[in-house]
């Protein structure tokens, strides 16, 4: 199957735009080889992510402490003065699209709201955060494999640790690459609209793992040496209990997804 196809007409919306270049850019995983899409295929729809404002996807109020404008949290939650306390704030994902190839989303952070560090296995994602503030920390596998001896925790290497603000980049992580293991934290109420392909998918062994991560220090006891500063890597351990993460399913109000004929 060939990557990408020239585009047949100008789609009416920046969204639909976005999944018609992800449909023809994407094949589903059963056709897909192990390797990630090449790389002007990704840059393409990367460069289309760079120019969605929050208006092209429905957001219409860039402030989520006032719980208002979105419609993101429920009448009957609101108590008082008609605020949530930040804690009680959950992280709302508002589905656009999605099939066995990719999807769509956005996740919408109040304040100091975190999504804990998690992997994408055999995924390409691009994120691109349409306002506000956020704290990413990734990380990538050193391969072959190295493992701490005093516990069931694999070395990786810090490939981001900074905060973001919009309007910036669309960031893009590959699977072997690019910080493929991250976290979120929001310095500020933010939205991020994710693209992930193929997207997970329990069946096909696509399973989100979520890690506590230990300074490389802390597990080494000098037996494993690294390249450059020690303070670039850590050791990862899958988190075996359930996390309790406050996200729930909010609603899309943009433009909606007019599905491609095949």
């Amino acid at each position: 199957m060939a990557w990408g196809v020239s585009p047949r007409r100008q789609p009416s919306f920046p969204v639909q735009a976005l999944y018609e270049l992800c449909k023809r850019s994407f094949p589903s995983p059963s056709a897909a080889s192990s390797s990630p899409p090449p790389a002007d295929v990704v840059r393409s729809i990367s460069s289309l992510m760079d120019t969605i404002t929050p208006a092209d996807v429905g957001l219409r109020d860039y402030n989520l402490e006032d719980d208002r404008g979105h419609g993101f949290f429920d009448s009957n939650l609101l108590k008082g003065s008609g605020r949530l306390p930040r804690w009680a704030r959950p992280i709302k994902y508002l589905h656009i699209y999605s099939c066995d190839a990719f999807s769509i989303g956005i996740f919408c952070l109040p304040t100091s709201s975190v999504i804990p560090l998690h992997d994408h296995p055999g995924m390409t994602v691009l994120s691109k955060i349409l306002y506000g503030s956020m704290h990413v920390k990734s990380y990538d596998w050193i391969e072959p494999t190295v493992l701490a001896s005093s516990q069931p925790a694999r070395l990786a290497k810090l490939h981001t640790d900074d905060v973001r603000t919009a309007p910036c980049p669309t960031s893009i992580l590959y699977p072997q690459s690019g910080g493929n293991l991250h976290c979120f934290t929001s310095v500020s109420s933010c939205a991020v609209l994710d693209v992930l392909a193929p997207p997970y998918n329990d069946d096909a062994g696509r399973i989100c793992t979520y890690f506590h991560d230990y300074p490389f220090s802390s597990l080494s006891a000098g037996r494993t040496k690294v390249a450059g500063n020690p303070d670039n890597y850590a050791w990862l351990e899958a988190i075996n209990t359930p996390v309790n993460i406050n996200m729930h399913t909010g609603m899309y109000t943009g433009p909606t997804v007019q599905e491609l004929q095949t």
